[in-house]
């Protein structure tokens, strides 16, 4: 009896040490990569370090975190966050986020973030690299502010990002329930009496291969970009509007996409009243679209769902034969 208290005592010992050792080697690596920051020119700043979280885990927690990259001009601060990952392995790493705002900016843009219980899950490769494996973004309900007026607010908020067969390509998964957008689109929605002020479904399923991996690079240099999307289903639902698209995309280097992309539109007159209460389609061009769109719809056999499809060529996108103007391009700032 009293070899094996000595046998736990040992072991109480060796992985009391461990984890010491092992949570300071984190707390300096966490500290060190905002010391790297600041001699690379940014501002990379936080008040206070603590360490918690034995005998089974690491928890670090930022007070006051603040980073700011002048090159993109990309800054975020918020109030706290944790890093909390498995003592016998730091590979695995969740971030919490304090409840209170955040605040991310671009150049002179900053919008406000405020999001109940949101936390990121990051499993890492082994290696130096810190190779993205799969990330998994949650949240409860969230809101996006900018000059004081919403932007975006959801119910929830899932997202899944994961590595497949190579290395650049990445399953992106996405799903938000209650969506509401921002005050100009939802007073555009209750001009349309049918349409309620938020989408019970807003759902995203596809791959994405990207230039490179996403490592550690992807914050202290460049984001990897993306060159093909493969869009294996987009549904957004709003009242009896239900929008659907597939397809796939080859994006260039300055980020223009080519492809096609199929869109079939459930209760479609209730884009068209979207889309005249926002002024982007005349009064007078109503009943000539609607005539038109009736006629594409019956051509499909029902005539409350149409098929259309999004054509991507030579930076311009086009609804089937007709134009509506230059494309979008796909760079992450």
């Amino acid at each position: 009896m009293r070899r094996l208290i000595r046998v736990l005592i040992f072991l109480a010992v060796v992985w009391s040490a461990y984890w010491a050792i092992a949570g300071y080697g984190l707390r300096s690596a966490i500290t060190g990569w905002f010391d790297h920051q600041q001699a690379r020119g940014w501002l990379a700043d936080f008040a206070q370090v603590h360490t918690s979280g034995y005998p089974l885990h690491h928890r670090t927690r930022l007070d006051s975190p603040a980073l700011a990259d002048p090159a993109t001009g990309t800054a975020w601060s918020a109030d706290w966050i944790e890093f909390q990952s498995p003592a016998i392995w730091p590979g695995r790493q969740v971030l919490r986020f304090a409840d209170t705002p955040q605040r991310l900016s671009y150049f002179d843009q900053t919008a406000t973030i405020q999001a109940r219980d949101l936390q990121a899950e990051l499993h890492l490769r082994p290696g130096v690299a810190l190779e993205l494996e799969r990330m998994a973004l949650s949240a409860g309900p969230w809101s996006v502010m900018r000059d004081g007026t919403e932007s975006a607010a959801a119910g929830s908020l899932h997202l899944m990002m994961e590595q497949v067969e190579t290395p650049e390509t990445y399953a992106v998964k996405i799903n938000s329930d209650a969506f509401s957008p921002g005050d100009d689109l939802r007073a555009l929605m209750r001009s349309a009496t049918s349409l309620p002020q938020a989408f019970e479904t807003l759902k995203l399923d596809m791959n994405v291969t990207f230039d490179k991996t996403w490592d550690r690079s992807a914050l202290e240099e460049r984001r990897p970009q993306p060159r093909l999307i493969d869009l294996h289903l987009a549904e957004v639902q709003c009242g009896e509007l239900r929008l659907l698209a597939t397809g796939a995309l080859e994006v260039d280097e300055q980020g223009i996409p080519v492809g096609d992309v199929a869109i079939k539109a459930e209760n479609w007159r209730d884009m068209i009243a979207m889309a005249n209460a926002a002024g982007a389609l005349p009064d007078q061009a109503v009943d000539p679209v609607t005539r038109a769109l009736k006629l594409l719809a019956g051509l499909g056999g029902n005539p409350n769902a149409l098929d259309l499809q999004l054509n991507f060529r030579d930076g311009f996108v086009a609804l089937g034969p007709l134009p509506l103007g230059p494309a979008p391009r796909l760079i992450l700032r």
